[in-house]
């Protein structure tokens, strides 16, 4: 046990030496903050600014109807004869745009609009030139109030039931329910995969210039295996930490700042959980790699094979749009029962408030029963191939090792 805590120890304070470990752990609390500033910085401090620019639109009346016309605030409409002299005055930037209203508008509703801008959809202007062509329809026809509702027809309040209670659901910030699963999802990979993507390394690397038969002469190959994911996994646990906190102090500043986020907090069963759930997830994953780095006869060739372990975790990102509309898809239940996928998964509905407790403690339980599998898997491929040089084992080959180890 002594010489697994020196190696341990060994790992550790390698790893929080390292450039990258120390840039990426700050980059996130930095990164925050230097947004914050920066959306403060035009919101607030920015002053208010040149007041904008009336719009100017053209149009063309080939009906007659629209030539004593009304015009809603900040939108001047102006008149022309023809369409050439619309076409110039859009050339020579007189107006924005301009529409043409022709003969047989009344019966068709069709509408030819001229701008000199590249667009991929239909701008805002359009609903401008609809209350435009509404207003002067039926001013004089009916009364202001009919005028305006028929402008703004629809105000809608929606709201969101229990499915079991009934009761009204209060609205969700679009921030906490789009933005802390996605953010959290992505830090939480970073953090697994920076600190087990140096255990797979670090494995290859030393298999690769034989100071693994230097280590193992000295210890076996399961006290090697525990203090390296041991050492790392404290590591990678202390970033995780350090972004928690910021989240936290981070959350509490924005909060009170920055008024779309207003009411943002970290729920303290997230960062309980997500502790929990990132030693978990570390534990399999760095295990794995462990075993992935013992088998490849350079770094290059064992980094190939970590595809098929961190595609399941990157699913749930790639799915992140079912999950902000149904957090509660079957999808996610099974994602958050397969180990692969259940640390970053689980994060993700744990942020919004979408686990329920007994998924919660079923996951817990299959990723502490993967993780007892993948160590006796790993113990077996780590000390097969840890000295076996210059061969590449095809899938046969290793499964026979591993039974026969």
């Amino acid at each position: 046990m002594k010489k697994t805590w020196i190696i341990a120890r060994h790992e550790f304070k390698t790893t929080i030496r390292r450039i990258s470990y120390i840039l990426l752990t700050i980059s996130f609390p930095l990164l925050a903050l230097l947004g914050m500033l920066v959306y403060l910085g035009v919101t607030q401090w920015g002053g208010e600014g040149a007041p904008p620019e009336e719009l100017k639109i053209g149009y063309v009346d080939e009906t007659g109807v629209f030539d004593k016309y009304t015009s809603p605030d900040g939108v001047v409409f102006i008149l022309y004869d023809t369409k050439e002299e619309a076409t110039e005055a859009l050339l020579s930037d007189e107006v924005s745009e301009y529409f043409l209203i022709p003969e047989n508008y009344l019966e068709t509703g069709v509408i030819e609009r001229y701008t000199t801008k590249r667009e991929l959809e239909l701008p805002g202007t359009i609903a401008l030139m609809e209350d435009f062509l509404v207003a002067n329809l039926l001013s004089g026809e009916v009364s202001e109030e009919v005028l305006a509702r028929a402008q703004t027809p629809l105000l809608p309040l929606s709201y969101r039931l229990d499915p079991e209670t009934g009761e009204i659901i209060p609205p969700e910030n679009p921030f906490i329910a789009f933005g802390m699963p996605f953010i959290f999802a992505i830090l939480f990979m970073l953090s697994i995969f920076s600190t087990s993507g140096f255990l797979l390394q670090g494995v290859a690397e030393e298999k690769e210039n034989r100071l693994i038969e230097i280590l193992l002469s000295s210890v076996s190959a399961r006290q090697l295996l525990s203090g390296k994911v041991m050492g790392l996994g404290a590591a990678g646990l202390m970033q995780i930490v350090v972004w928690l906190i910021s989240a936290v102090v981070l959350a509490a500043i924005a909060s009170a700042t920055i008024l779309p986020i207003g009411g943002l907090t970290i729920p303290i069963g997230l960062i309980v959980f997500g502790v929990i759930y990132f030693i978990l997830g570390y534990l399999l994953f760095g295990i794995l790699m462990a075993g992935l780095g013992s088998i490849g006869a350079t770094a290059r060739e064992s980094s190939q094979w970590t595809t098929i372990i961190v595609l399941p975790a990157v699913i749930p990102i790639m799915l992140i749009g079912l999950f902000i509309t149904n957090p509660g898809h079957v999808v996610f239940t099974i994602l958050t029962l397969f180990p692969l996928s259940a640390p970053v998964t689980a994060v993700m509905r744990l942020s919004i408030g979408s686990l329920p407790a007994w998924e919660l403690l079923l996951s817990i339980a299959i990723l502490i029963a993967s993780i007892l599998g993948a160590m006796w898997l790993a113990s077996r491929v780590f000390r097969t191939f840890l000295l076996m040089y210059g061969k590449r084992p095809s899938l046969g080959e290793l499964w026979r090792y591993i039974r026969e180890g």
